[in-house]
């Protein structure tokens, strides 16, 4: 078994983990563990842009102010002020680095800004309709050629090492990450990685979700091995739904961009009728939860597959300069957006909870930092303010290179190799289609976007059900990738489920039959793994 060592272990290939890596590695040799290739990963399906206060008319107290809208209460305003407060030079870094953002002569930043749901000005900066890949491509042709950073693709972290559970005594005898253990995927063995600073940035849980709009990356391995580590885990039953994915047999997880509705789109019942200014004043530019519940509960009451969403009243030339990727996209399945429709469902979109980080991106767990859609740093409160998600993970990957830079160099011990004299190569795969599956499904109808005590009760009997098939498996076969990820998929649903049930109101993207209002004292749901336990 091989045993390698870096200064700083990033586990994930998004823009968090690319914009740590490039901000560290002039000072320190650091490695990416990236489960697939370094291009896969959900930033780079990103379509509207990043939220940054660039503008004459706005200003990052507008952008707070917007930002504590739609987090119903629950954001931590400090963390949204510095988020706010460093947006516009983390996008003038971005373009340093090379991204060409979209341009326009007519504004006086140089740069066409959009506007979205629960924004109060134009302040989205975006690349076409493809912000995230466009930004993704500049930052990973930076990566690859940094001699300072070595990625290893096709490789799956399994668990964190931390010193008390290898007895290993520490300098200032607290807990400690010493690193990973890693599945190399195509030679079938697990490496031991041992670090100085561990990072996690893999991303958010939405496979969780029968529908999502994530890739299949997006099993919530950091969140499930911060939790098995032992670090506090806030606010996962905020998971936003975003409310237009393309419904179509064959579209798999295709967004339709919030921009669409900035840019004028209405969203309409199958006989053309407009339904949001029913459920808020807003409209169609209401926050995300809302216009998700607004087309969940209009789809249930009139028994609709899907609701449209219409912006060809737009000139063609317009729709196509302006949403290139899904004009091309949809017409592949035979939708003309310049002409008709768009038919369009809610999909689980991204988690607003996660791994409990400061605003240096470190966890309650020396040596351990989370950042991006993994952590949950008080910015995104009950609700997700559109396009702020890329912007969180460019000031927290700065903030938190800023942070490893400035520590005392304290070198790891050897780690040991890992253990698998006591395991054999499984014997029926299909165990863990099925399992996977069925996880899927019940917590999509159990745990979605209306919830009710008696479903999330049944969602959790569930889950203890499976977990206990699957910690058989994993005790007695060879470690395998889908094994992994649905490990961690079954502990990312129960820490959804706990949360929702320890919440008795509706707020935010939580909204329970059975606790309809909201409660006078907004208050996080924090989980801590020894009380759980107990």
């Amino acid at each position: 078994m091989s045993n390698h060592y870096f200064q700083t272990l990033i586990i994930g290939s998004g823009l968090a983990g690319l914009t740590l890596a490039l901000r560290l590695a002039d000072h320190q040799k650091i490695c990416i563990v990236t489960k697939q290739t370094i291009h896969a990963g959900a930033s780079g399906w990103a379509q509207g842009g990043i939220a940054a206060a660039l503008s004459d008319d706005d200003s990052a107290i507008k952008h707070v102010q917007d930002t504590l809208i739609a987090g119903a209460g629950l954001c931590d305003e400090n963390a949204t002020r510095y988020v706010t407060e460093n947006g516009p030079s983390a996008i003038r870094w971005l373009i340093e680095q090379g991204v060409d953002f979209t341009r326009s002569s007519e504004h006086e930043t140089g740069y066409h800004l959009t506007q979205e749901g629960g924004h109060s000005v134009r302040r989205i900066i975006h690349s076409g309709d493809a912000t995230g890949n466009a930004v993704q491509k500049v930052l990973i042709q930076k990566v690859m050629a940094h001699p300072n950073i070595t990625v290893f693709e096709h490789h799956i972290a399994v668990d964190l090492i931390t010193s008390d559970r290898l007895s290993v005594t520490t300098p200032d005898h607290e807990r400690r990450c010493l690193g990973a253990y890693i599945l190399d995927k195509q030679k079938g063995h697990v490496v031991t990685f041992t670090a100085q600073n561990t990072v996690l940035a893999t991303g958010g849980a939405n496979k969780v979700y029968l529908y999502t709009t994530n890739p299949d990356t997006a099993t919530g391995d950091g969140i499930a091995m911060g939790w098995r580590a032992g670090c506090k885990i806030t606010n996962m039953e905020f998971v936003q739904f975003h409310p237009t994915c393309l419904y179509h047999p064959h579209a798999k997880s295709f967004l339709i961009s919030e921009a669409v509705r900035g840019e004028g789109g209405l969203l309409k019942l199958p006989n053309g009728e407009r339904f949001m200014p029913w459920h808020d004043a807003r409209a169609e530019l209401a926050p995300r939860d809302i216009v998700a519940r607004a087309i969940d509960f209009e789809m249930k009451k009139r028994g609709l597959d899907c609701v449209y969403l219409d912006i060809s009243h737009k000139s063609a030339d317009f729709l196509k300069s302006h949403f290139p990727t899904i004009y091309a996209r949809c017409l592949e399945l035979g939708i003309d957006l310049t002409q008709e429709s768009i038919p369009v469902v809610p999909a689980a979109h991204y988690t607003c909870g996660g791994v409990a980080t400061d605003k240096c991106g470190r966890t309650d767990l020396n040596n351990l930092y989370a950042i991006g859609e993994t952590a949950h740093t008080g910015l995104h409160g009950a609700n997700r303010l559109a396009s702020n998600s890329l912007l969180e993970c460019l000031v927290f990957g700065h903030a938190a290179a800023d942070d490893i830079v400035n520590q005392q160099i304290n070198v790891p011990p050897k780690l040991p190799d890992w253990d698998e004299s006591r395991v054999t190569d499984a014997d029926e795969e299909i165990v863990i289609a099925h399992n996977w599956d069925e996880l899927r499904r019940f917590m999509w109808n159990y745990v979605g976007i209306v919830r009710t005590t008696k479903r999330l009760q049944r969602a959790q009997r569930r889950i203890e059900l499976l977990r206990e098939e699957i910690n058989e498996y994993y005790m007695n076969f060879r470690v395998t990738s889908d094994l992994l990820e649905l490990r961690n998929l079954v502990d990312a649903a129960d820490l959804i489920v706990r949360s929702a049930i320890l919440r008795h109101e509706s707020r935010g993207l939580h909204f329970s039959k059975d606790y309809p209002n909201i409660l006078p004292l907004a208050e996080n749901t924090e989980l801590n793994k020894s009380c759980v336990d107990q």
